[in-house]
């Protein structure tokens, strides 16, 4: 991001901001609603909106239809959250990442407008993302919910569309263990007469989602029944009442990513892309830290080079567990190799409930902190894992942790006497997607 202010000057921006409010999250509207018409109400100044809300998927189904929309020669405004490593992935200004000059410069203006109110980080940064979109021409935004729905930050705006993903158990704290009724939190992005595409959801999920779409008069799509993806012979195979297409497979790995896919692609139709763009956008979505092969880079080499197999994935949830073993599985069908988690979780997960998915498969855990993060305790989740079966140990650090990882993925080998040449374990550091982050950043170090 060639610009004449620094990522240090970002930063120290950044942190200013925290400063704002004493809550890191507090859902409500009217802080936002107050600077925004400050600001000229910027949100009321964008191209034609997606709105993606969800427990599950959301980053996937938005990098799937990112990548068709560009593939159809559109350029495209996004804005998701949390970032990986970069802050500046958060803000997509015209299908480039914003740049820190400018970044600086709207943060600047949110903080002007909005005085010495209070204002949450998420809320002056989802603020700075409107402003610049609102003053840079593109033909379309995708504007990914931060937390809930009805309260977001990003609830102040009117989409074309809007898009649930599947919805499950997540963020107690702030809304609750009733799937009903998160359901209903996320459903709060459906606006009157505005058409909503659902990605396949438990049945008390769609239930609620489906009253809410119908007191909003909101034509509703919804996965398994309005339309259908599944894999048929090597090839992806999308079929709605108007047609059946024949597709390659998503370039994202993994069963989960077939829903995932047919969610944009069925968003994608309805805003009457292609089918050529559409395949061309299954092949080229990228979506980092998401049920990811690391080949090269500092972390990689050092699994690499004694045998074993690295993978990376910043899912956090029960659910997402389920899609990470699902792959994990697959992997050992291949080709078998122990199974040893590189983990660490925030305090606030259901780090019992991810762990459920790999009894029975992961041999190991390698408990780790997730530096900057309240994180579950290395020895309650030490605890929690060998509960489940797995042996366990503390490390130091993601290198530390690796090398733990090795040796015990070795020792599983040696035990069953089962090595191939050159197979060493397969490890796979989960649980967190601020993880994931400090892992991207350490694997591209020189």
């Amino acid at each position: 991001m060639s610009s004449g202010h620094s990522s240090g000057e970002r930063d120290k921006v950044l942190a200013e901001l925290s400063l704002l409010h004493p809550k890191k999250i507090d859902l409500g509207l009217s802080r936002i609603e107050s600077v925004l018409e400050k600001l000229g109400r910027p949100q009321d100044r964008l191209p034609p909106i997606i709105h993606v809300a969800g427990t599950n998927g959301k980053g996937s189904t938005i990098a799937f239809l990112r990548a068709m929309a560009e593939a159809q020669g559109l350029t495209c405004h996004v804005y998701i959250s949390p970032h990986l490593v970069e802050f500046n992935e958060r803000i997509t200004l015209a299908s480039k990442p914003i740049e820190n000059d400018r970044l600086i410069e709207v943060i600047g203006r949110v903080r002007a407008a909005n005085g010495s109110a209070p204002l949450s980080f998420f809320e002056a940064i989802t603020a700075a993302a409107l402003l610049a979109f609102s003053e840079v021409r593109a033909d379309l935004a995708i504007i990914e919910v931060g937390l809930g729905g009805r309260y977001d930050a990003t609830n102040v705006i009117t989409p074309i569309m809007s898009a649930i993903t599947p919805v499950d158990y997540d963020h107690a704290e702030f809304l609750g263990r009733d799937l009903a009724g998160i359901a209903r939190e996320k459903a709060g992005i459906i606006k009157p007469h505005i058409p909503v595409i659902l990605g396949r959801q438990l049945a008390v999920a769609a239930q609620a989602i489906g009253e809410c779409a119908q007191n909003q008069s909101a034509p509703c799509s919804v996965s398994g029944e309005d339309f259908h993806i599944h894999r048929e012979q090597g090839r992806l195979v999308f079929e709605d009442s108007h047609a059946l297409m024949d597709l390659p497979l998503p370039a994202l790995i993994g069963e989960h990513q077939i829903e995932n896919a047919g969610q944009a692609i069925a968003i994608a139709k309805a805003l009457q892309f292609s089918d050529k763009a559409i395949a061309k956008g299954l092949g080229t979505a990228i979506w980092p830290g998401r049920m990811q092969p690391l080949g090269e880079g500092y972390l990689a080499d050092i699994v690499i080079n004694r045998g074993g197999e690295l993978w990376l994935d910043g899912g956090h949830n029960p659910h997402a567990a389920r899609a990470l073993a699902s792959v994990m599985a697959e992997r050992e069908a291949l080709q078998s190799r122990p199974l040893i988690l590189v983990m660490g979780i925030l305090s606030n997960k259901d780090a019992g409930g991810f762990l459920d998915a790999f009894s029975g498969l992961a041999s190991g855990l390698i408990a780790v902190e997730i530096e900057g993060h309240a994180a579950l305790g290395r020895k309650t989740l030490c605890e929690l894992a060998a509960y489940r079966g797995m042996d366990t140990h503390m490390a130091l650090g993601l290198t530390d942790g690796l090398d733990a990882a090795l040796n015990m993925g070795e020792g599983v080998l040696a035990h069953k006497q089962t090595a191939q040449d050159g197979h060493g374990p397969r490890i796979l550091i989960c649980g967190s997607l601020y993880l994931a982050g400090q892992v991207l950043a350490l694997n591209a170090k020189s």
